[in-house]
């Protein structure tokens, strides 16, 4: 028997879906994720920096001025020096977890030449507009090393950048903590940093929201640098090794943040996800975003020349339940699957679930990622002791074993789907995320549920909507329901004539 299949993406609470090969795109207020790294650059010199112009490349160095004191001790700049490379030292050893030797970046309107010998591919240019001039674009990374501390309209700036971005590029951006805005004025008062004050003190909430606005999606934040001062042992035990850990991680000095163009994922999606049977569809379910995402997949869909069947929608209802649903209506093929579209679950592996199903297998395939290595970062400690937790109750309660209640990789036929939805009103219609539909209708149904173990990478597209506290409650309430009508039965299974 040859299935056609329906492939159903979520990024960000995007839905794929396919069936008989279908897929169903949901992208809500932020359609696509996007890498935002924060790079943080301090100028820790007694020097008063200037611009200077060297054969068209726009770079900052320091400059005796009258603004330091004339009785400066030789000392004290040698000190200041020392803490100026032993703080670009670091900042350039955490950039390089995510710049790769081969990797350009380029670093918009330095303010220091600390980095620019410490990257084999590094340019600097004077403005964003000048990245429109750059002859080898896209780079890829865009460094803004304590930009935003000095730009008057940060709004402006991002709106410009995005302007200028191809897709694949990732932001980085380094700010301080606003903890460190009275030590950073004190030290530029007494000659330990240059006197270039920072205009903006951000909180990263603010960052967020400037992102968000200017259609820009952050993938990543770390906080670094609890001592810039090169103390022998105690600095690089304090940095190193107490820098990460969650009391002390509120004390950093320094922000790094991953940012992306938020539409840029849609051609990653289209180029991975595998052919598998005839006709394959892929429905993209926009959620109302408010940058150019549902422009963007328009601009696909019209020029796409590859072998799937592209189809779009636009959401009017909320949460990723409502998008599964919508999708899986506008699909017309024989199998429908899921797949989260923060591609954290690599499309890749879909053919697995595909073979199983038409092999008649499985008559619902659910994933698990709780049985091969994650990579660091994938899943937090508290979501995987909530995972297995969830997993053991589910397993108790449906009657079948699951791992992993929570991937959002599914896979059921377009026969069973619809029985499944037209007993929705046993369970109820409060499940925001549309895995427990799923699955409570599955088991209800006695379909024969299978688990796929996947491999689980760490988002590369923007950051999660889960808020495991708040929607932890949102489960125990669907579990405690859920036994109530499977597990400690009543007379509600009862048919009414």
């Amino acid at each position: 028997m040859e299935a056609r299949t329906c492939l159903a993406f979520f990024h960000s609470q995007c839905v794929s879906q396919e069936m008989g090969r279908q897929n169903i795109l949901r992208f809500s207020h932020a359609a696509e994720p996007q890498i935002v790294s924060i790079p943080f650059r301090v100028n820790l010199r007694s020097l008063n920096m200037r611009t200077v112009a060297d054969k068209g490349r726009d770079t900052r160095q320091f400059s005796d001025t009258g603004s330091a004191s004339d009785s400066q001790s030789v000392v004290s700049k040698k000190r200041a020096s020392a803490m100026q490379r032993y703080f670009y030292k670091s900042l350039a050893s955490y950039l390089s977890l995510y710049v790769r030797p081969e990797d350009e970046i380029v670093e918009i309107e330095p303010r220091s030449a600390g980095l620019g010998e410490r990257f084999l591919n590094y340019k600097a240019i004077s403005s964003v507009a000048a990245l429109k001039t750059m002859e080898h674009r896209p780079a890829d990374y865009i460094l803004l090393n304590g930009t935003i501390h000095y730009e008057r309209d940060i709004q402006k700036m991002l709106n410009q950048l995005r302007e200028y971005l191809e897709g694949p590029e990732r932001i980085l951006f380094v700010y301080y903590s606003m903890l460190w805005k009275p030590l950073a004025r004190f030290a530029s008062k007494v000659g330990m940093r240059s006197r270039t004050p920072e205009q903006n003190w951000i909180a990263h909430e603010d960052l967020e929201n400037f992102c968000y606005l200017a259609g820009l999606e952050i993938i990543r934040r770390d906080v670094k640098l609890l001592c810039p001062i090169p103390i022998p042992f105690l600095a690089n035990f304090l940095n190193r090794y107490l820098a990460p850990l969650p009391f002390f991680r509120l004390f950093t000095m320094l922000n790094i943040v991953i940012a992306r163009n938020e539409a840029g994922n849609i051609d990653d999606i289209l180029t991975r996800c595998p052919v598998m049977g005839p006709q394959d569809e892929i429905i993209f379910v926009e959620g109302n975003s408010t940058d150019d995402t549902w422009e963007k997949i328009q601009e696909v869909v019209r020029t796409y020349k590859g072998p799937h069947r592209l189809l779009l929608a636009q959401q009017k209802g909320k949460g990723k339940g409502d998008a599964v649903r919508l999708g899986f209506e506008l699909a017309t093929k024989d199998i429908l699957m899921i797949l989260d579209a923060d591609l954290t679950t690599p499309p890749e592996e879909l053919p697995k679930f595909y073979n199983v199903t038409v092999g008649s297998k499985a008559e619902f395939v659910n994933g698990s990622r709780l049985v091969y290595p994650m990579e660091k970062e994938a899943m937090r400690f508290f979501n995987i002791v909530g995972n297995k937790f969830f997993a053991a109750a589910f397993s108790f309660v449906l009657g079948q074993r699951f791992k992993d209640t929570l991937c959002g990789t599914k896979v059921i036929s377009r026969a069973h789907y619809k029985r499944l939805a037209a007993a929705r009103e046993f369970f109820g219609d409060f499940d925001p995320f549309g895995d427990f539909d799923l699955l409570f209708g599955a088991a209800r149904m006695g379909l024969k549920i299978v688990e796929i173990p996947v491999h689980y990478h760490e988002r590369k597209y923007g950051t999660t909507n889960i808020q495991r506290w708040r929607h932890g409650l949102i489960l125990l309430r669907m579990l405690v329901f859920a036994a109530r009508r499977m597990k400690f039965l009543g007379h509600e299974t009862l048919h009414t004539r």
